[in-house]
């Protein structure tokens, strides 16, 4: 986890030099095209295939990236083909799979191992126990002699004693920044972080139904939410209203999307542009995507680089090209907003910078931590044997670890089952068996 996180914080800065032959463009465009122009280009160049959305150029030297459904119908999360269009000519200078970018594959073992669920699981165990580890050893070195002679002599040459005094100097140096790269990437967690969305649900700090500030009266049934929508974290199930304008002649559309009499994709831009308020290009990227189906609506969402309080997501009526939903920020519940702001500082883009390298440094401890932290165990482990070392001999030390274990236990269920699990194993199979409790007991 902490490899590919520190290799995902330069996902930007590398997918721009990798890309840029399809990216970027030798001169700036003076006079671009129409948008669904541009679009209907792409379409050409891969018959069949369906709009997930279209990213307009950033400047004037940038490309246009339209991007069509995968692969994958059964799974409208996937990640799709982006071709990238140039807005002067509307020639497709390239294709891309974004399932399978190198970035792509980084982000993909670093949440799942790529192995689905099972890895999302593994995942989040670690990434809990993570938090033990940290909560445990802080509360080690408080109680021990460590504490006050914290070393001069940490990086002299790797003897036993040196090599804790690393371990230690790194867990206090990085500790707090470790717990909160762990908990701001709970939120994208399978079972700790959909019981979290419930919970922000329940307790109303989300986001409000897009129906009760809609600027004009909506149908509320048949709501449609497009799953390609680059929503924050807070919003990404939050449900869309109909733009139910049955006289522009949208239930007579048989061929899909553009339907009659629906406006263009430009003109919904051009609509949505003003509403995305301090949110613009270069800083913010502007994604639209095409109604779902011909009661649906254009979806336009901002999205700032470095700070998610100026995203903003504005849906505009497909016929009458009216506003007819704006939202951003200030809807957000306070919990929404912690997480959305934690999702930007975890990812090294809230700061610049800045950020990105205070993260990768935090990355870079935790391997100096899981690296220390084998070699001590190999050092002091019973001589041949696979098992622990010797238990401190302090009972109050002890029995302090122990009861920083069950809370955090019940704080994050993954860790506390696999407690549960590991002293039933043990208990059960490694003591009944004298040779393996020889090796491991």
């Amino acid at each position: 986890m902490a490899i590919t996180g520190a290799i995902y914080l330069f996902k930007t800065p590398f997918e721009n030099w990798r890309y840029a032959d399809v990216r970027a463009l030798p001169a700036p465009v003076a006079s671009a095209l129409p948008l669904s122009g541009q679009i209907q280009a792409a379409l050409a160049a891969r018959p069949g295939a369906k709009l997930d959305s279209v990213i307009p150029p950033q400047a004037p030297d940038r490309t246009t990236r339209v991007i069509l459904a995968g692969g994958d119908p059964s799974n409208p999360w996937a990640p799709g083909i982006s071709v990238y269009v140039h807005p002067g000519t509307g020639e497709v200078l390239g294709q891309i799979d974004d399932s399978a970018t190198f970035m792509r594959v980084v982000r993909t073992i670093h949440g799942e191992l790529m192995a689905g669920v099972a890895g999302d699981r593994v995942v989040e165990t670690a990434a809990c126990w993570s938090l033990i580890l940290v909560a445990t050893g802080v509360y080690l070195w408080w109680r021990g002699p460590a504490r006050r002679r914290l070393p001069r002599s940490a990086w002299r040459p790797l003897r036993r004693g040196r090599l804790r005094r690393i371990h230690a100097v790194t867990g206090i140096v990085a500790g707090v920044v470790l717990v909160f790269l762990v908990l701001s990437g709970l939120p994208w967690s399978g079972f700790w972080g959909d019981n979290l969305s419930k919970f922000q649900t329940s307790v109303g700090s989300t986001m409000p139904d897009s129906a009760t500030f809609a600027r004009e009266s909506v149908p509320a049934k048949d709501l449609t939410a497009n799953p390609d929508a680059a929503v924050p974290w807070a919003a990404e199930q939050l449900p869309v209203p109909t733009g139910g304008h049955e006289g522009h002649g949208g239930g007579t559309a048989a061929g899909g999307w553009p339907y009659p009499g629906s406006i263009t994709a430009e003109r919904a831009l051009a609509a949505a542009t003003p509403e995305a308020g301090g949110c613009a290009p270069p800083g913010c990227e502007l994604s639209v995507l095409p109604p779902a189906g011909p009661k649906g609506v254009y979806t336009v969402v901002a999205t700032d680089a470095e700070d998610p309080a100026l995203g903003r997501t504005v849906l505009v009526d497909q016929y009458s090209g009216k506003v007819l939903v704006d939202y951003g920020w200030e809807e957000y519940g306070v919990l929404a907003k912690a997480v959305e702001q934690g999702i930007a500082l975890h990812e090294g883009r809230r700061y610049g910078t800045v950020n990105m390298l205070v993260m990768l440094g935090a990355c870079l401890a935790m391997i100096t931590l899981v690296v220390s932290g084998a070699w001590m165990w190999w050092k002091r482990r019973p001589r041949g044997r696979l098992a622990a070392p010797a238990r401190s001999t302090d009972r109050r030390t002890a029995y302090g670890v122990l009861a920083v274990m069950a809370v955090l236990g019940v704080l994050f269920p993954l860790a506390g089952i696999t407690m549960v699990a590991v002293l039933l194993l043990d208990w059960l199979v490694v003591r009944r068996i004298p040779r393996l409790n020889a090796l491991v007991g």
